[in-house]
């Protein structure tokens, strides 16, 4: 159902505020770069910082100006099954064409109660189910056989893995229909995943080089792979550079360099570091990506 690059989009801020017209415009600029769907309130979305009504504003906002010219798949997830329902329930109603669901941070649930959160969110919600794996952010793996059991309920269709084990995407890969998808949730991982059968990547890079992450995706699922392999190598550097302070700093401080968004970030994250910015500035220069500042 969901394949190629995925931008997990950044959340525009203006003195603490989100800023609208800011968003809109990256929407803009997603979608005339080639980018193959959007995901808004995700982890690059700071969604564990906005209020409902500000989640749900954003959300809207993407929908409205995406205008189905792309998929949009709202981030949705929580720690609560509850509150993650209810957010799902309100991305079907304003037009998503999917829910992406994160594991549960902070509660620490067992499989089995991994496994009945998602079915719970799926059974009430008629909505194309993503699967968030993140347990860097969460400290909770969902592993290889919760995954495999959830791909048989109807509407969960993919999974976003980012645990950073190629072992764990065998397992996964080898274990779900051929119609379920695995997308990578690390940059730096997307060509190695799609090796093993991934069909794509919910991107933080593409945020800034739209264009280029699309481009490699889609070489490879061309069968072009030397010419993809070859566009990764370029790109490694940045992959890893938008990860030397935690995210979303870096990305947003680089489109902040690039002139498309405000250099603002909500609290307990913080602006980049004088030393990061010069290493992240040196990066996109070297790609060639056009700074204003």
């Amino acid at each position: 159902m969901f394949k190629g690059a995925i931008t997990a989009l950044v959340t525009p801020m203006k003195d603490g505020m989100v800023d609208e017209e800011k968003l809109r415009n990256l929407v803009e600029f997603q979608i005339n770069n080639g980018i193959s769907a959007l995901v808004p309130c995700g982890t690059t979305g700071e969604a564990a910082t906005l209020s409902y009504e500000e989640h749900m504003r954003v959300i809207e906002i993407v929908v409205e100006q995406s205008n189905k010219r792309v998929p949009v798949i709202a981030g949705t997830g929580s720690n609560s099954t509850h509150e993650t329902i209810y957010l799902t329930e309100f991305a079907k109603k304003v037009g998503c064409d999917a829910a992406l669901v994160v594991t549960p941070y902070y509660n620490k649930p067992t499989q089995k109660g991994l496994y009945e959160h998602f079915k719970a969110v799926a059974d009430a919600v008629d909505i194309p189910i993503v699967l968030y794996n993140v347990p860097g952010r969460t400290s909770v793996n969902m592993l290889p056989d919760t995954v495999i059991k959830l791909s048989k309920i109807k509407n969960i269709v993919a999974v976003k893995e980012a645990s950073g084990s190629l072992d764990q995407v065998s397992e996964i890969i080898a274990g779900v229909s051929p119609d379920f998808d695995v997308l990578s949730g690390d940059d730096s991982l997307t060509i190695p995943m799609m090796a093993l059968g991934a069909k794509g990547v919910i991107s933080v890079a593409s945020n800034i080089i739209p264009k280029e992450v699309s481009q490699m995706v889609d070489l490879w699922l061309k069968g072009d792979i030397a010419t993809a392999r070859d566009l990764h190598l370029k790109l490694f550097p940045l992959f890893k550079g938008i990860f030397i302070e935690t995210n979303p700093i870096p990305v947003k401080k680089a489109l902040y360099l690039m002139g498309i968004i405000e250099n603002d970030i909500r609290l307990p994250l913080v602006e980049m570091t004088p030393e990061g910015t010069e290493k992240l500035r040196k990066i996109l220069l070297d790609l060639n990506v056009k700074l204003m500042r």
